[in-house]
């Protein structure tokens, strides 16, 4: 009978272990995960305890607060690439839905405005800074360069793979790809989202997954290390660069261009007035020799002959 039970014990835990194991979720490694049913896997982020849709890809919002906890309250496992303070990660604040809000602060009171993307797009305020509304970011430029091969891939074959990638990775449907340009090494990716559904991902999302891939960070719970594949040869990314652009152009960019401005404006008006200035000193000192020979002359003039 306790044979029997012994049996019967054992394979309800090698029925119920790969359930377990499998209550996990695969694009996003910092989610908690938990079986609260036959079948039903919950997870929840760390930092913020917001339900988790592992179906897609998690808000970069919920990700930058989660990546700004310590480890010790997230896991057990160290990250293979730790963040350094010049990451540009903070901790933000978040709306229920997972968008940033358009203020940030920090612990100092500080505060700035940000895009949908989470960068910072004014000039760095107290707590009395306003931001209106949060600006999308429309546009996402993505510049990467690739190790060099013995012979450079084919334009078309390298915009098929990168456009498969996104679309199977990131979610991302083919049509917020605007363009891919291929130059070898480099190649020029536009993502362009002027409205986003809300069944669509985020392509500033997108962005930040990609980014943590090409960083050997990924967020999926696989961690598994990005591979491009051109007709079966590896596509080895080098160096990567990701540049924003809003719907509205950033205003700390127009008050420096209004301070250089003014610097230029206030450089050219010195050297005119100085200009000006010597101009005038020569003036003088040329009608000043002048007059000064007129009445030598004229002294000359008027003295009698001794003959």
């Amino acid at each position: 009978m306790e044979l029997l039970f012994g049996v019967v014990l054992g394979l309800i835990l090698a029925v119920a272990s790969p359930a377990h194991n499998s209550c996990t979720c695969a694009t996003n490694k910092w989610a908690v995960c938990a079986q609260d049913g036959p079948g039903n896997c919950t997870c929840r982020l760390v930092g913020s305890d917001h339900p988790v849709d592992c179906s897609t890809l998690t808000s970069k919002c919920f990700l930058m607060k989660a990546e700004m906890i310590p480890l010790k309250e997230k896991r057990l496992w160290r990250p293979p690439h730790g963040l350094s303070d010049s990451d540009g990660i903070y901790n933000p604040d978040c709306e229920d839905s997972g968008v940033f809000k358009a203020r940030q602060c920090n612990q100092s009171s500080t505060c700035w405005c940000v895009n949908t993307a989470g960068v910072r797009r004014t000039e760095k305020g107290d707590r009395s800074l306003s931001c209106s509304e949060l600006v999308r970011t429309r546009w996402i430029y993505i510049e990467l360069t690739h190790k060099r091969s013995s012979s450079a891939f084919d334009v078309p074959d390298v915009a098929k793979a990168l456009t498969q990638l996104f679309e199977s990775r990131y979610k991302l449907h083919p049509k917020y790809i605007a363009a891919i340009k291929y130059d070898p090494p480099l190649i020029q990716i536009r993502l362009d989202q002027n409205k986003k559904p809300r069944w669509d991902v985020d392509i500033a999302d997108v962005a930040y997954y990609f980014e943590k891939d090409v960083n050997n960070d990924s967020i999926f719970h696989s961690n598994s290390k990005l591979t491009v594949s051109v007709n079966g040869d590896a596509l080895a990314i080098e160096k990567l660069w990701i540049y924003y652009v809003d719907e509205k152009p950033p205003e700390f960019c127009m008050r420096q261009l209004a301070a250089g401005i003014s610097a230029v404006v206030t450089v050219v008006v010195l050297t005119a007035g100085i200009g000006i200035a010597v101009l005038l000193i020569l003036r003088w000192l040329h009608t000043r020799k002048y007059k000064k020979f007129e009445s030598k002359e004229m002294r000359e003039i008027k003295t009698p002959s001794l003959e």
